[in-house]
């Protein structure tokens, strides 16, 4: 890459930093954002490394037209590759087999590759079961000898992976974990929103279906240009926490909902390091809590935690990125109007994971019959949604409720014509975050100063000459003399 297409992020924090004497969990937002990082080709474009596997399970024959659809989806898709990406495509039943190139090795995407690549997928037949744990195992092989690579599987279901367990796929998604991004899409109505729900949560991409076979082809050439235009493999968030706190988790909230709990590798007793997948010129929302031990804190300002953020790239962690070390900072008050104080983009973050709760819940009471309670949490999902501009989500929901009245108000009809497919369009869409309110609360932090360390007069650690907190008691730095 030149000088001008080196990554450049930036890292807000958005909080109340009042809690009320007692409390000990602290919530705040993180926005990250990838710039100059657009547009780039040839020389300046980092390898890009690509898997395509698609169900051919027996129950893609039902209807016949489905495996066409996925057939000229794929041929879509490979059309979108960048010149020079490397690429392969994979057929999934109860095995996976790689159908292009003929070696088990990728190949660089050409007029030539792709032209035979579109023929190897039209002999393509229906037939055999579903295992994706042995998809995307086969996939993590493949994409193994591009270790620098940005690298992104794009992964097609028609129905249950009925031939393993989900032990079995757990312990694959172990093994593919932060090796590379997978985005996953359901057709027809026998696939399960939890399934690709879980692949996606531990592989950092995004997961939906389609109403009708044909939306397949926009779909997938709007998933792989995207792909086509990251060029970071892999952003890290870091959080450094003093000894008194601890993170109880990390969560993408935009522009989908991803848990990062338990992805975390931890760098050391008080730090943990969080991969977000592969990057372009994006934004992304990011709820955080910590939890804090009150025993021995007095009431006064603390620094809780400290988020930097590390790209990856050839395969190595690269140091932070120059100013985006931001502290996360509590102060315990008995003055309730400050405690009392919703953070907006807390607020929007919370709000939307009470959407995903009350989409699942109204689809669970709907499975088990009961329609009032059905009614009722699709309700406060429509209420929940209309507040936040989700309309994605509202879409969905409307194939699912007549709202009566004002939105906001929740009050629902179920629909007696709502089918299978709507229940799992909609689970699967609760997945589908929007962005917080343009506003931040950033605590101020000092420009970096040249200087001597500073050495902190409460616990006499020795701390950097820009640090405001101090890293190991988390109280305001202050000199000695």
């Amino acid at each position: 890459m030149t000088e001008r297409a080196q990554p450049a992020f930036t890292l807000s924090v958005s909080q109340n930093a009042y809690l009320f004497a007692g409390e000990t969990e602290m919530h705040a937002v993180l926005t990250v954002t990838g710039q100059g990082l657009d547009g780039l080709t040839g020389g300046e474009a980092p390898e890009a490394a690509e898997v395509i596997a698609i169900d051919c399970s027996g129950s893609m024959h039902s209807p016949q037209t489905k495996l066409l659809a996925a057939q000229r989806a794929t041929a879509a898709a490979i059309d979108a590759l960048r010149e020079g990406a490397f690429f392969a495509v994979v057929e999934g039943t109860h095995s996976a087999r790689v159908v292009y190139p003929r070696d088990e090795e990728l190949v660089a995407a050409t007029t030539e590759t792709r032209a035979a690549a579109k023929r190897a997928v039209k002999h393509l037949t229906a037939s055999g079961g579903t295992a994706m744990g042995s998809w995307l195992r086969l996939a993590e092989q493949l994409l193994a000898g591009h270790p620098t690579a940005v690298r992104h599987v794009l992964l097609l279901t028609d129905g249950r992976n009925e031939h393993e367990s989900p032990a079995e796929l757990d312990a694959v998604l172990a093994e593919c974990k932060g090796k590379f991004v997978c985005d996953a899409r359901g057709v027809g109505d026998g696939w399960e929103p939890e399934e690709l729900l879980r692949i996606v949560s531990a592989l950092n991409g995004t997961a939906d279906a389609v109403r009708e076979e044909t939306d397949l082809i926009e779909d997938f050439t709007v998933i792989m240009r995207a792909a086509m235009r990251k060029v970071v493999p892999e952003l890290l968030i870091r959080i450094d926490t003093p000894p008194f706190a601890r993170v109880r988790f990390l969560r993408q909230t935009f522009p989908t909902q991803v848990d990062l709990t338990g992805l975390d590798s931890p760098a050391g007793a008080l730090t943990a390091v969080y991969p977000t997948g592969s990057w372009g010129e994006e934004s992304r929302e990011f709820h955080v809590c910590v939890d804090v031990e009150l025993d021995g804190l007095e009431l006064s300002e603390y620094q809780i935690a400290e988020v930097g953020l590390v790209p990856v790239r050839a395969g190595t962690e690269r140091d932070p990125v120059p100013g985006t070390e931001k502290p996360i900072v509590a102060q315990w008050t008995e003055n309730t109007v400050l405690s009392s104080v919703m953070d907006s983009q807390v607020a929007h973050a919370m709000n939307q994971a009470e959407l995903g709760r009350a989409v699942m819940a109204g689809c669970e009471a709907y499975d088990a019959g009961q329609l009032e309670q059905a009614a009722l949490q699709w309700g406060r999902a429509v209420a929940f949604a209309s507040a936040q501009n989700n309309e994605k989500v509202l879409a969905r929901l409307h194939r699912l409720v007549d709202v009566v009245g004002d939105p906001a108000n929740g009050e629902v009809r179920i629909r007696t014509d709502l089918e299978q497919l709507d229940l799992k369009l909609s689970e699967v869409s609760r997945s589908h975050g929007t962005r917080g309110p343009d506003e931040t609360s950033d605590h101020p932090v000092a420009p970096p100063q040249a200087g001597p360390n500073v050495t902190c007069a409460h616990c006499g650690h020795v701390s950097r000459a820009d640090a405001i907190f101090c890293e190991a008691c988390g109280k305001t730095v202050v000199a000695t003399t």
